[in-house]
């Protein structure tokens, strides 16, 4: 859904108004996120570019308070999120990490842990979704594989039913097959659920294949956004144009 189609009655899911974050460097205050405003809607994804150590992640754990903002606000539902009880909002905000955690003992264990109620047929499909046969349900996470592990995370994830989902580079762990999979399953998920999702990427010709909008944060300031396929073909900074430059999109 694009700026151009989307109802003037709907309200942004998610709003980050004027945000920063800033940390102590040494005895001396760093901003990591600077002044950042945005704002989400369901049934859109939503790419976040820039160079390492530009603040994509650390933007991220702001909006489920995995941090707290220094300045600014940030709105779930048209309500501040300071208002709300942290481990509501991480239900309603769910997060993937680039590193997968999964609690100990089984798949099973991981999936009862967000919804008890979910039988066995239903996590057997919600494996299947991420390219995992039934028999991984009762197999323990230890002898898992990096990229098994993303998976089951992101399984996991869904079950939570979050209104938004932040994906930080979740498909890094995987091969081009599984990597494709999981695109077309967050994809479908975001279409179908009308839900927002807002995805790290680190190669920037990953956007292309997410499509939606693309934000460009450089030094925690969104210096550029615009339709992904806009933002990575035709650059309207010279700051993005100089990052697009040296990835060679």
């Amino acid at each position: 859904m694009s700026e151009t189609n989307r109802s003037e009655s709907q309200n942004p899911i998610l709003k980050a108004e004027n945000i920063s974050l800033v940390v102590d460097n040494g005895g001396t205050p760093k901003n990591i996120i600077a002044g950042f405003s945005f704002d989400f809607y369901k049934g859109e994804i939503y790419n976040i570019l820039g160079p390492s150590g530009a603040g994509k992640s650390s933007l991220l754990r702001l909006f489920n308070r995995l941090d707290e903002i220094t300045r600014g606000k940030i709105y779930f539902n048209g309500k501040e999120s300071s208002q709300y009880n942290p481990c509501l909002l991480r239900r309603k905000i769910g997060y993937l990490f680039q590193t997968p955690f999964l609690f100990p003992k089984t798949v099973k264990d991981n999936l009862h842990f967000v919804d008890s109620s979910l039988s066995d047929d239903k996590m057997t499909s919600m494996l299947s979704e991420v390219n995992l046969g039934p028999d991984y349900l009762l197999s323990n996470v230890d002898v898992l594989s990096v990229g098994e592990k993303q998976r089951i995370a992101l399984a996991r994830l869904f079950a939570l039913k979050s209104e938004v989902i932040l994906l930080d580079e979740p498909t890094s762990a995987l091969d081009e097959k599984n990597s494709s999979l999981l695109l077309k399953l967050i994809k479908n998920k975001v279409s179908a659920g009308g839900i927002a999702a807002i995805i790290v990427i680190h190669d920037p010709r990953q956007v292309l294949t997410y499509n939606g909008e693309a934000l460009l944060i450089i030094n925690g300031k969104l210096v550029e956004h615009g339709p992904a396929k806009e933002l990575i073909s035709q650059p309207k900074t010279e700051s993005g144009k100089s990052f697009l430059e040296k990835d060679s999109v």
